[in-house]
């Protein structure tokens, strides 16, 4: 099972779905792990009953969190921004669905901690990511 979920990180690294910006967008923030140098930014598009229309992600990093920032645009597209704020390092490692260790967990974390910090505000991020 294992193999299949990292066959998904690499096609998902290689071939991403959702990588791009969007102009205009009503949320969006960027922020990076300076232990391994990734960057990711997120933006995001919501309609008047504040549901995610389209999501995209840009940056540089390894294959794990280029592949999570994938997923995770991918997943929110279509949730309401309530939805999308209760999302957990549980769900992104769900959609990983392989056993990380503690700096590849950041690797993974980086995107959702960028998504969180767009439409839900820095200061829940401490608390969400724990």
């Amino acid at each position: 099972m294992d193999d299949l979920y990292r066959e998904q990180i690499i096609d998902r690294f290689k071939n991403p779905r959702h990588r791009g910006e969007l102009d205009p967008h009503d949320y969006t923030y960027e922020d990076d792990n300076p232990l391994c140098g990734d960057r990711i930014r997120v933006d995001v598009r919501v309609d008047g009953q504040e549901r995610v229309t389209e999501a995209a992600f840009s940056g540089v990093g390894c294959a794990i969190s280029q592949a999570s920032a994938d997923l995770l645009t991918e997943a929110i597209v279509g949730k309401s921004l309530a939805e999308v704020r209760r999302i957990s390092k549980d769900d992104i490692l769900e959609m990983l669905g392989i056993e990380l260790g503690p700096v590849r967990l950041k690797c993974a974390l980086l995107s959702l901690k960028v998504l969180k910090a767009g439409v839900y505000g820095v200061e829940a991020l401490e608390q969400d990511l724990t």
